[in-house]
Formats: structure tokens, sequence, C-alpha cells
């Protein structure tokens, strides 16, 4: 019989932590962590391909499931030596979720599952405390009814609020047992309201309740869209965990709490989190109480008056830190602990690798290396290249003026600026207006992970450095200040108040996740530090890649960025961009408009002399380093006016008379202008602009010493790139004739890339241009397909948005042909990519196995390529030794 449940508990796991896929990760750890010897309640994981079933199959689970939980189930009553649904005896369970990657927060978890109105009863006497008892059974109930049932949780914290009001209370550990036991009652009449039937006490109704909650919330609009932003397969399926419960609202003798082995925002060696004493789980993380720090010195830090863990439980804390450093050491990484305190006994609920900013990844990585944990390689391939985004962009500068108004925890570092709103949808609306925006609410809830990833930042009045919008918003890259106290935020009117302030929606606000602070309008900023951790990493990486790095760049501050970051020469220099500066266009125009080659070489002789400056400029920054230069592309109206107000100022501009601007751009307008007259097909039919771009070429190499390499655009074969390397080299002949050059073609046209072989008798260099070969392989236009892209995404015809990760099956295979036949015509011909892709890891990791000699991104991206291209030389190393 197949098998669907894996068991775990009293030092022992059916388990371990190299079966993630099967047991997702949080399974799979628990199992490792009972094989390790830690105390970890017993239980038993559903396996991930259940939930795969389970939506192949119309929302049905295997005949042969039902009989493996109810033996899982027994194993546990016989280690805990309770009964489930006992009325004296009773056994309760939690219910989690647990995909192989972590997703914190997207899915759902029930705690305290098994209690009803007689096993409360066996719970109060068994544990000697009948207000543990009764506190366990209204949260189940909330916790239920939400997860399981749908009752909003809005409603049960609203009548809790109710309660306290009347109780004269402000804390939900001041309610007596009468009050939790009027909760219980209130609780139970308003899902018989909401619902139109009781609340399910059959214990077996309530557990396979939360096991199809859990399958349900793998997709769920928030796991959806979590799964959307990392790239996540949905195929994937979560498992499901059921363990014996382990209580930390006990008393004060109990505590709940979650931790990191090291500092998730800086990377610091030093252990960071918060716990509670007398709470569960939910507590820590929702922000309904303020949390504590667990060391003394986090304490005196934070300036809090709140006891840490340290000092209300040195024993307790004396072995959870013995335990955290055994998990460190045997993961070799840092760890993200959930642990219970229950009557002075740890419980270790979860460790999983711990979510960190980018600066954090790279200290960690820096440090594991020189402790001695692991490789260099091995540090190289832990760090997610994209994250470094995280890195490269500015901060707040010291020095500018700012007005706070308020503070709160300094949650995920960095800085950002934007309007105030108050909902995920507002976020998501204004990013769609090109808007940057600062999501503000008084706590965020997985339901609003879309706005989070939509907003430049999150602001929160409630929750603490390990609340779900502090996890998330690290994980995202995003600042965030949270538990901000002193904001009073009213969503309906849409602003919150501080003080004698109020920040209505629009209104800029700025925050500074590094420090907590929160300021009116916007505050400029400095450019980034790149040396420490940052510099090590990098330098690891160049020492481990093969694929070269370079940027697409056309502007002096493009180049200069691009050596800041690593470049190693421009890949892409698109010319023109140049020619829309106000100064020029006007000679462009000029030169469009001519009636014959006369005036349009008229008009070229303005642009020349500028051109040359341009590349002047850019090969003195770039040094020895080489250069691709892309001659004309767009057609030609691209660069003409379209709005009547538009055309009269060219016209008066130009001194020609409106009719025949009117008249030319009708004429230069094409139905379907991707594939109209442009690229190579203006070269061949005005041979005078190209040859005036090769003259400012040659004329800019001749004075810096420089070796361009000259890119002719969108060639389909051999006879249109001979026609105009005539031209080329005519002009160099006349200008430069010592100036060595290379001349070379994009390959972006599918016949282009089958008749590479031909090409190569011309080309010495071939750079793919993958947007547009994705443009015209695939018949998608890039700047259409976002209107449908994502159905097709979720119909599994495609896994990833072509136009952001290659499209390895198809353009991906005219890409390999391509240079399979370039180099057998031309054994040393060079071979790069230019387009979007060449800063996507995943794309990168495809030319190293194609072979190709580099990559060119934009600037901002060389550091994320650098890296990149040194996973992938690792990977191929690995393969390569699998094959041998």
């Amino acid at each position: 019989m197949k098998k669907f449940v894996y068991s775990f508990g009293d030092g022992s796991a059916e388990g371990s932590a190299s079966m993630k896929e099967t047991l997702g990760g949080k399974g799979a750890n628990l199992a490792e962590m009972c094989n390790l010897g830690l105390p970890v309640p017993p239980g038993f994981t559903i396996t991930t391909e259940v939930c795969v079933d389970y939506y192949k199959e119309g929302k049905k689970t295997p005949a042969a499931l039902k009989d493996q939980v109810s033996e899982a189930l027994k194993k546990i009553e016989d280690k805990i030596g309770a009964k489930f649904g006992d009325a004296t005896n009773p056994l309760l369970v939690s219910v989690r979720s647990g995909a192989r990657v972590s997703m914190p927060g997207m899915m759902d978890t029930v705690l305290n599952l098994g209690l009803n109105d007689q096993t409360v009863e066996g719970l109060a006497k068994k544990s000697g405390n009948e207000r543990f008892a009764w506190d366990s059974y209204r949260r189940f109930i909330q916790m239920y009814s939400d997860v399981v049932l749908g009752v909003d949780h809005y409603i049960f914290e609203e009548i809790i609020d109710s309660i306290k009001d009347g109780a004269g209370v402000s804390l939900d550990t001041e309610l007596n047992i009468n009050h939790l036991k009027e909760l219980v009652k209130t609780f139970k009449a308003k899902v018989q309201e909401e619902l139109g039937r009781p609340f399910p006490t059959d214990v077996n109704e309530q557990l396979w309740g939360g096991v199809m909650a859990v399958f349900d919330s793998w997709m769920s609009n928030r796991a959806i869209a979590y799964r959307k932003i990392h790239e996540i397969g949905d195929n994937w399926g979560t498992a499901v965990n059921i363990q014996s419960m382990v209580f930390g609202n006990m008393g004060d003798t109990s505590a709940t709490g979650v931790a990191f082995t090291r500092n998730p925002s800086t990377g610091a060696k030093e252990l960071y989190g918060e716990y509670l004493v007398n709470a569960q789980g939910e507590d820590v993380v929702a922000g309904i109480r303020t949390p504590q720090s667990i060391t003394k010195k986090a304490r005196e830090e934070s300036d809090s008056d709140l006891p840490s863990m340290e000092e209300v439980m040195p024993n307790v804390y004396k072995q959870f830190i013995d335990t955290c450093k055994k998990l460190e050491s045997h993961y070799r990484d840092m760890q993200d602990i959930e642990f219970t305190v229950q009557d002075n006994k740890l419980w270790m609920l979860q460790t999983r690798g711990g979510k960190r900013t980018a600066a954090a990844a790279l200290k960690i990585a820096v440090d594991l290396v020189n402790e001695g944990l692991i490789s260099q390689e091995e540090a190289l391939k832990r760090i997610d290249p994209s994250a470094l985004d995280q890195l490269l962009h500015p901060s707040l500068d010291p020095k500018a003026p700012k007005k706070v108004i308020a503070k709160g925890l300094p949650a995920s570092p960095g800085a950002a600026s934007g309007g105030a709103v108050f909902s995920a949808e507002e976020a998501e609306d204004a990013k769609a207006r090109g808007k940057d925006v600062i999501l503000v609410r008084i706590e965020t809830s997985p339901e609003d992970i879309s706005g989070m990833h939509a907003a430049k930042g999150i602001l929160t009045a409630r929750g603490g450095m390990t609340s779900h919008a502090a996890v998330v918003a690290r994980g995202m890259g995003k600042c965030c200040v949270s538990g901000t106290g002193t904001l009073k935020i009213d969503y309906k009117a849409k602003q919150f108040t501080v003080g004698e302030h109020t920040v209505k929606a629009g209104d800029i606000i700025t925050i500074n996740g590094t420090t907590g602070e929160v300021m009116l309008g916007k505050v400029p900023t400095t450019q980034p530090n790149l040396s420490g951790d940052f510099a090590e990493v990098m330098k690891w990486a160049d020492s481990v890649r093969t694929l070269k790095v370079r940027a697409n760049a056309e502007t002096s501050l493009d180049a200069e960025t691009a050596r800041k970051f690593g470049a190693e020469g421009i890949g892409l220099c698109r010319t023109e961009h140049m020619f829309f500066d106000q100064d020029r266009i006007i000679s462009m125009r000029e030169m469009i408009l001519a009636e014959d080659e006369e005036g349009r070489r008229k008009a070229l002789s303005k642009l020349q002399p500028m051109q040359r400056e341009d590349f002047i400029s850019i090969f003195n920054i770039m040094g020895d380093f080489p250069v691709t230069i892309r001659l004309l592309d767009p057609p030609l109206h691209e660069f003409l006016p379209h709005s009547e107000e538009e055309m009269a100022e060219v016209a008066k501009a130009s001194g020609v008379n409106i009719e025949k601007l009117r008249h030319r751009a009708a004429t230069l307008k094409e139905s379907n202008p991707m594939l109209g007259h442009r690229g190579c097909r203006l070269g061949i039919t005005y041979p005078e602009i190209y040859e005036m771009q090769a003259r400012a070429i040659f004329e800019a190499a001749r004075e810096t010493g420089a070796k361009p390499e000259i890119m002719i655009p969108l060639v389909f074969g051999k006879k249109e790139l001979s026609i105009l390397k005539n031209v080329i080299d005519k002009a160099h002949k006349s200008v430069a004739p010592k100036v060595e050059y290379l001349l070379g073609t994009m390959i972006e046209l599918p016949r282009a890339a089958l008749k590479a072989g031909e090409i190569a008798d011309v080309a010495e260099f071939f750079s793919f241009g993958t947007n547009d070969l994705t443009q015209t392989t695939m018949g998608i236009s890039r700047d259409d397909s976002a209107g449908f892209i994502d159905d097709y995404k979720s119909k599994g015809i495609v896994e990833h948005d072509p136009f952001a990760v290659l499209d390895v099956e198809g353009v991906g295979e005219l890409i390999k042909i391509a240079a399979e036949r370039g180099r057998a015509t031309r054994k040393d011909i060079k071979l790069g990519i230019c387009g979007e892709h060449g800063g996507n890891p995943a794309s990168i990791n495809f030319c190293q196995q194609v072979g190709l000699d580099y990559v060119s991104c934009s600037p901002y991206r060389v550091p994320i390529a650098r890296l990149a291209a040194a996973q992938a030389a690792i990977n191929a190393k690995i393969e390569k030794k699998k094959a041998a």
C-alpha cells in the first residue's frame, strides 16, 4: 500500500530533512529534529502527494488515507497517554501546513483541535487549570471558525473587545474564567447565527475539516499571489502536519516564541527573537500583545521594561540557546525557530532556514565560511541573486533634513517614499498607474500580500519584529516599519493621525526600515556602499564564473554605474536613445523630413559630432573593456510628433509646412512597426544613416584607442549583413583604417537563428536579442501579453512569463541551434545575450549550458548576473561530475 502518512516523535521519525518534496519543509525538519533527539511533540505528516491528488481528483483524498491517519493518531495517543476525543483525558492536536519551501503566513493553521463542551472539562481537570482550558477552547473556536468555517476573525475580535471593555481590562490575559466561558458561549452563538448550523463538536469531524482547510489554503488567493511573486510551482502541493499540542498559555511558567539564530536584518551572530508568557503562537505574530525580547541584551537595546526570557526563565533559556546552537551547527545555516514552553519544559515546534535580507544573507554567508561551516561555493549557492537588488539602490541621505513624526520597530531595512494608501487594493491600483506608495495598515495579514508586493514599503501600527509584515517584507526586500503604536489609523476616512499630524491617502511619507522612523514628505537618498561582505562575495563569484557580464548602457551615467557594479564591458549600446535629446531631435526630424539623400546627409552631418562625443565619453569610461554599439533600430516615425500641438511646434522649428509634416508622418506610419521598416532595413534603404554612425564610432575610437564592436540589428540573412558591412568598411577606411573593430549582428528573428551558419561568414559575433526573439518566436507582443499571460500560467501552458524568464524549450532551442551553426562556420565567434533575460538567474543558467561567452543586462542587475553566473558555473561543474 502506498504510504501517505509519516510519524515522528519520541526521539525517532519515519522521515528526515532530505524528504522536503514529500513531507514539506516543516514535516521534514520536524522529523530531523526528532532524529537529533530534540524535544518535539509527537505527530505525523500527510504527504504533499495527497494534496496534489486532492486537486487532481476533484477535491477527494485517497481511500487509504483515513486508515493511515487513524493508525498514526493511535501512535500519538500511546506516546502521550491521552485519547483523542476522550472526555476525561483528551488529546489535543494542531493542524498545520508545510510546503517544500517556506511560505510564511500564506496557508492555514488550527490549534487546540479536539475541544468541545466535554473535553474542555477533562482538560481543566487533568491540567488543574480551569482558566487555561477555557482560554484554549475560546481560541480554538475562533481559529477553527475563521480557517475552516469561513467566519471572519474580526467578528470574534469585536466580541472579545466588547467583553474586555465590560470587564474594564485591556489584555486578553486579564479575562477571568467567567469571561472566557461567556466568550465560548457567545462565539458558538455567533457561528450558529452566521452559518445557520452549530459549531462542530465531533472531534473527527473537526480533524478532517482542519486537514481539508489546509489543502484548500494551498489554492487560496494569498498563497497563489505569494507563489506568483516568488515563482513557486502551483503543482507542488502542501503537506499537513498533525501534532500533539503543547501549551504556552498554562500560566506564568509557560510561554511561546519565535527566534532566529542570527539577526535576519543585519546577519549579526546574535540570537534575535521574541516571546510571550502565558500565550500561544499566534499571539506573537499577530501583534495583539507586545512581544518581549528573548535576551537581556536585546531588551536593554530596545529600552523595554518587559522582562526577557533570559531573566524570567533562565534554565529554559540556557536549554534553548544550546538547542539553537545544535540546530545551526547541524543545518550549517541560520535557523528560524518556533518553540513553546509548557510548565518550564521546552518544546521545539519548527525549524527552517530563516528568511533574511540581502545584507544579512551576504554577512551570514561570509561568516559561515570564515567559521569553517561551509565552503565559498556553497555560500555562493545559498544567496538568492535577485535579492541583491535590495542593496543596489539608494538609501536615505543621513545629512538630508527630515521631519520625523513617529518611530516604530525597524522590521525590514531600507527606505522608501510614496503616497500613503490604506488597503492592498489601493496599493495595486496605484502601482498600475505608476505611483509609488507606502501601504499603511493596523497590522498586515496574508490577504495583503499583493498590496505589500505593489508597495514600496509597509508601515503598521501593531506587530513585532517577527510579525507577518516584518517576515514577508524581509522576504520581498521591502522596507518595513512595524509596531508604530502612536499611529491612529482610520480606514474609513483613509487617514492616520500621530500627535498633531494627520496624513491622508496620497500624502507623501517616507519610512526608514533600518531605524524605524516615519517621516513627512520625501527625503533625499544616497548611493549604496558596495564594500565589505558584498565585495567579498562578488570576489568569490568572479573567481568561479566563466560567463562574462556586460551591461546595457548608452549614457555616461549608465556606463559609470555599470563599471561601479563590476560590468566587464557594454553588451548593448542603443544609439537611438541618443537622438531623443532636445538639441538632437530637431536634426533627426530634419533628416526624416528631407526629400532626398543630399538633404538627409546635411541633417546627419549635424548629428555626427554629437554621436562622436557620446562614443568618446563611453569609450573613456569603459577603458579596455569591449563596447558593442547597435546601429539605429526603431522605425523613423517614432522620432516624429503625434499630437497637433507637437506637429505645429516641430513644423515651426524645422521651417517646414505643417501639411508636409502630417503627410510624412502618415507615410511612415506602419500597421505593425515591430515587424516593419526598422533595424537593418533602415540601413538598406538609407545607408547614409549607418554610414554617419559608423564614421562617428571610428572617429571616437581613433581618439580613445577603443576597439569597438559594431552590431547590425534585425537581419534575417547573410545578404543584408554583407551589404551593410560594405557601408561600414567604407567608413572605416575613410576615417580610421588602423582602428581594430568587430562587426556582428543581433539574432532576434527565427530565420536568422536557423541561417546562423551562413550569417557567421560575415558576422564576427552574435548577440541574441531575446526580447524580440521571444516576440517573433512565440507570436506574443511584450507590450500586450500582460493581459493574458497569467491565464496561461494558471492553466499550465507556460510556467513563467517568457519575457521575464527565457523560454528554454522554444526560444532557447533557437539560441542553441544558432550557437552550434555559428561556431561550425566560425570557430572563434563571440556569443552573448543582451535582452532583459541577461539579468535573470534562470536564463543565465541556460546561457552557461549553451556555452555563451557573456550576458548583458541593465547596470543595476550586473551584480545579480555576476552571482547567477557563478552559481551556473558551480551547477555545471556538479553536473559534469555526475556524468563522469
